[in-house]
């Protein structure tokens, strides 16, 4: 992609009550057990000013990823933008690892924002097709790690001009899926794609 991990902590209060002793008073009371409040639960939040996902989008891994690469998909033009932001958390970053001509590291991250921006503008002059080649997918509990290569295309049926891996991060609260982050490299002659990314088998 020309483009994640939440951690919820429960934060518990403990308060304990002073009484002072007097020789005169009747004994204290024996002071309350500190109770530990149930923590909040709290649901996490899609991009700024984002409408809610399509249900469909959302309800599975690959259905998630099929959105992905599909919203950011067409002729050149205008995208759906608010379907892409409904499938980020807020706090989601995509970033890009590439190379200066010079051949030094550049890494670029962006917002969910920035990308909007600065692909937006791409988008409406010029045609971009994205799709996944192969998608391994590793899971453990609610955090799902998929290595995605893929294959970018001025239109639809041309030899693609740009092939990558996107490592992409997501999880899963329970009734949806969200992507946390996205980060991914191009392929170069010192850098191509491993044989089992290649081609599907």
């Amino acid at each position: 992609m020309k483009s994640m991990l939440l951690a919820l902590f429960g934060i518990f209060a403990f308060s304990l009550s002073a009484l002072a002793q007097s020789p005169s008073a009747k004994p204290p009371a024996q002071p309350q057990q500190a109770q530990k409040p149930a923590p909040a639960q709290t649901a996490p939040a899609p991009a700024a000013n984002a409408p809610s996902a399509r249900p469909d989008d959302v309800k599975s891994l690959d259905s998630i990823l099929t959105a992905l690469y599909g919203v950011i998909s067409g002729p050149a033009g205008q995208r759906d933008w608010d379907r892409f932001r409904s499938l980020f958390l807020s706090q989601a970053r995509l970033t890009a690892a590439t190379k200066n001509t010079d051949g030094s590291p550049r890494i670029r991250t962006m917002a969910v924002e920035d990308y909007v921006k600065g692909a937006g503008d791409y988008f409406l002059q010029h045609g971009f097709f994205e799709s996944p080649i192969v998608n391994r997918v590793q899971t453990f509990g609610s955090v799902t790690q998929v290595f995605s290569s893929y294959e970018s295309r001025h239109a639809g049926g041309e030899a693609p001009f740009a092939r990558g891996i996107n490592s992409i991060q997501l999880l899963n609260d329970g009734t949806r899926w969200w992507i946390v982050s996205i980060l991914w490299d191009e392929e170069r002659a010192d850098n191509p794609l491993p044989k089992e990314f290649a081609s599907p088998k």
